[in-house]
């Protein structure tokens, strides 16, 4: 993997995405949106950090300038992003013994409240928190602000980061081709012998080897643990004659990875996948070849899903696929648009989302196999590449 390949957002991306958000705070009816740390404020800012008790935020209001509250041991950390940098937000430290929720109330009053969509003549415009504050800043800003309305910022934030732009889809793509090269490996072996928690570990060190920053979630699920769709690796011993379930993601420079195999273990005997196996595996694959060729412009994130369950409800499995067929990917695992029925948001070019259908007998094993799928302008661009073909394995 190249330098160049990996490359970052470029500055001015955070620039453009920053002015679109103030857009939409204006044209929504918005005060100002209050962002902190989480995926949200990285996608605006490229502040990368972990929520604690001393609140970072992002004020971005209708009008005036837009402000990068921080705690002081981090005005430098804040003042050195893209946003900060170029004078779109300027960096307001605060002490050890302030009141930061103080802070913040100034800078929102300072944003007015005459909005253009308030609901009403005079009425205060709602101030929009993002979803990752934890509930202790939460409260300290509604004591600040009384009086005030409070409403979620992801109706603003979902739009901006549902479509991803030629830069995303690039590490996005190049964090699938990782977990590809990874589920290939591993599937490799050696195997049998060794308990789940011990390939989990070596699926964490492969996928740092092949470029990830953070290898997130490494489930190994052999035998009839491969029914629990979020199993926790145990320390149970892989055995001959059994399938496992590879479910495997982690973050690349921001963007995530995430990818589902399952594979045949059969031994050093040769053990062959019994055929109500190689029957499900089949099915499972066709359910996600059919939802993946329905991926286009126009199609409601709920239909992909439904096609995918009456594929496999038609042949008396429906009971036994007990998830949604995706969900959205970017800067989180898990991340709008949810392919799920209920869900009528169109697709649009620039969308990636998983497609993972599965089949779990409770007891016996289970099957699931996951591509991250983008919407492109004539339809489907799968970013997955490693083989879908049931894979047995001498483990």
């Amino acid at each position: 993997m190249t330098t160049d390949a990996r490359r970052p957002i470029p500055p001015e991306r955070y620039l453009d995405r920053l002015r679109a958000c103030r857009e939409e705070v204006a044209a929504r009816g918005f005060a100002a949106l209050l962002i902190g740390v989480g995926p949200d404020l990285r996608y605006l800012t490229g502040f990368v950090g972990e929520p604690m008790e001393r609140i970072t935020l992002l004020v971005v209001p209708s009008e005036g300038p837009v402000s990068f509250v921080v705690p002081r041991l981090e005005a430098t950390k804040a003042g050195a992003t893209p946003v900060a940098a170029s004078g779109a937000a300027r960096v307001v430290p605060f002490g050890e013994s302030d009141d930061a929720s103080a802070l913040v109330a100034r800078l929102v009053a300072s944003a007015g409240s005459g909005a253009a969509g308030s609901e009403a003549a005079g009425s205060e415009a709602p101030i929009g928190l993002s979803d990752r504050l934890w509930a202790m800043h939460v409260l300290q800003m509604q004591a600040a602000l009384p009086g005030r309305r409070f409403a979620s910022a992801s109706t603003i934030m979902r739009d901006l980061r549902e479509v991803k732009d030629a830069d995303e889809v690039r590490l996005l793509a190049l964090a699938a081709a990782a977990a590809d090269r990874t589920i290939d490996a591993i599937s490799a072996g050696p195997l049998v012998g060794r308990t789940e928690a011990d390939v989990s570990r070596e699926i964490r060190r492969r996928l740092i080897d092949e470029g990830h920053d953070l290898a997130d979630f490494a489930i190994v699920g052999s035998g009839p643990n491969g029914a629990s769709p979020h199993h926790d690796a145990s320390e149970r011993v892989i055995g001959p004659g059994e399938p496992i379930v590879l479910d495997i993601g982690g973050t690349l420079a921001g963007y995530l990875s995430d990818t589902t195999r399952t594979i045949w273990v059969s031994g050093p005997n040769g053990i062959v996948p019994e055929p109500e196996f190689v029957s499900v595996y089949d099915l499972v694959r066709e359910a996600q070849a059919q939802a993946t060729a329905a991926v286009r412009p126009g199609v409601a994130a709920e239909d992909v899903d439904a096609i995918a369950r009456a594929v496999i409800a038609a042949s008396g499995y429906g009971d036994f696929f007990t998830h949604r067929v995706g969900h959205g990917i970017g800067l989180e695992v898990h991340e709008d648009p949810y392919m799920v029925a209920g869900n009528a948001t169109v697709l649009r070019p620039g969308m990636a989302f998983s497609v993972e259908p599965g089949i779990y007998l409770s007891g016996r094993w289970g099957v699931r196999l996951e591509n991250i799928v983008m919407c492109v302008r004539d339809g489907a661009k799968v970013l997955n590449h490693s083989s879908l073909d049931l894979r047995v394995v001498r483990g």
